[in-house]
């Protein structure tokens, strides 16, 4: 996937890019089903854009009762099980710090990662190849985003707050999602590449989903690497506590199964920097997303275990509480 990484890094590096020049590029590509809207908020303004790409036995095709043209492994609609849909969202305060920083910052690179794996797709259906199961992937355009203080560097901030972001970016249609996000400022995940989360679910830390690092391996060819998170990760931005970055923020929004891609560095580096992406890392994290959609959309992938869970619930009842900003 690097020729498509490489595309969307040079679209977004750009002063003067849209949510809109984004979308005319891939509705160029052949993507249809695309939303762009413009937020604003105190500190300026973000184009949020949502992509839909449509899979072979996918809710999209079941819910128009119609096929895809050209895909030559399509299925009639009558007793089809539908596949579950994978959302990818690409998490970041924004893409640059404009006037403050020029270029593109560290923290695009969640946007790039989403953005290439929606390229990606694009390119596959045009060659043939569909995927079972629909992709959503959400993501928001910002080259002129605010910065924030954060210990041990600072990050980036947004011109709108998490609210907004997860009502924007997260669909109640996500069967599971995939939160990517550079998650370089910190001391906790010393490694270059990118490493997974445990699965989070309502409130639940999970264990970490065997399929997704069987997954990791093979995409990778490597030892799979899984950061750690606490009970203030998965909790909402603005409740005073401390949070490793905005990675699991979606899990706050839905009830779907959650898991973070963080994009790593060895060295603490700020969300503000410029000059601070690596292009191969980001391949790698697209790469992993799309191999998880691929393999989601076949049910041949699980995020979570479902009769744990409920057995959790049965002990536990429900940790949803943790959802909210709690009780003051």
């Amino acid at each position: 996937m690097l020729a498509q990484v490489l595309e969307v890094y040079e679209l977004l590096d750009d002063a003067n890019v849209t949510g809109t020049r984004v979308a005319e590029i891939l509705q160029k590509r052949g993507l249809k089903d695309i939303e762009v809207k413009t937020i604003r908020g105190e500190k300026g303004s973000t184009d949020f854009i949502r992509i839909r790409v449509p899979g072979r036995t996918g809710k999209t095709i079941g819910n128009r009762g119609s096929h895809m043209a050209g895909d030559p492994h399509r299925k009639g609609d009558q007793g089809t099980v539908q596949a579950p849909i994978l959302g990818i969202i690409g998490r970041l305060g924004g893409i640059g710090a404009r006037p403050e920083r020029t270029g593109l910052v560290s923290d695009a690179d969640g946007a790039v990662a989403a953005l290439a794996c929606a390229l990606k797709l694009a390119d596959m259906q045009t060659r043939g190849d569909f995927l079972k199961g629909d992709v959503i992937i959400a993501t928001h355009i910002c080259p002129h985003a605010p910065t924030q203080p954060h210990e041990p560097v600072p990050f980036m901030g947004s011109p709108v707050d998490m609210k907004v972001m997860n009502e924007q970016e997260v669909s109640p249609e996500m069967d599971a999602i995939l939160s990517v996000d550079t998650t370089k400022g910190n001391r906790v995940i010393n490694h270059r590449g990118f490493a997974i989360s445990p699965t989070v679910k309502d409130g639940y830390i999970l264990r970490v989903s065997e399929d997704l690092l069987d997954i990791m391996e093979w995409s990778t060819g490597d030892v799979p690497k899984v950061f750690p998170i606490t009970t203030q990760d998965i909790t909402p931005y603005g409740n005073g506590l401390f949070h490793l970055n905005s990675i699991l923020q979606p899990a706050t929004a839905t009830h779907a199964p959650v898991v973070g891609v963080a994009i790593t560095a060895v060295r603490p580096v700020p969300g503000c920097a410029t000059g601070a992406s690596r292009e191969w890392d980001i391949e790698e994290a697209a790469r992993f997303c799309l191999e998880v959609a691929k393999a989601f959309g076949e049910g041949k992938c699980s995020f979570y275990d479902q009769k744990e869970f409920e057995r959790i619930l049965t002990l536990y009842g429900s940790m949803e509480l943790l959802k909210t900003l709690g009780k003051g």
